[in-house]
């Protein structure tokens, strides 16, 4: 699966802010994902998010090819 920085992410549990999507702030062996509802900020181990995102939503300007 392709993530980028600037995707925007659904994930398969929610947020206890009750939101399931998130962007994309870094990636690397590890991802920073700042939550859409409320702006809450965690790292997530590469290995552990791929497993619980449930799709891209839509890609941001850093994921523009061009």
């Amino acid at each position: 699966m392709e993530i980028h920085v600037g995707d925007r992410i659904r994930m398969k549990k929610q947020h206890p802010c009750g939101s399931r999507e998130w962007d994309v702030l870094r990636e690397g062996a590890d991802f920073r994902l700042k939550c859409v509802g409320c702006g809450h900020q965690i790292m997530i181990a590469r290995k552990l998010m791929e497993r619980n995102v449930r799709e891209v939503l839509a890609g941001g300007a850093g994921s523009e090819k061009g």
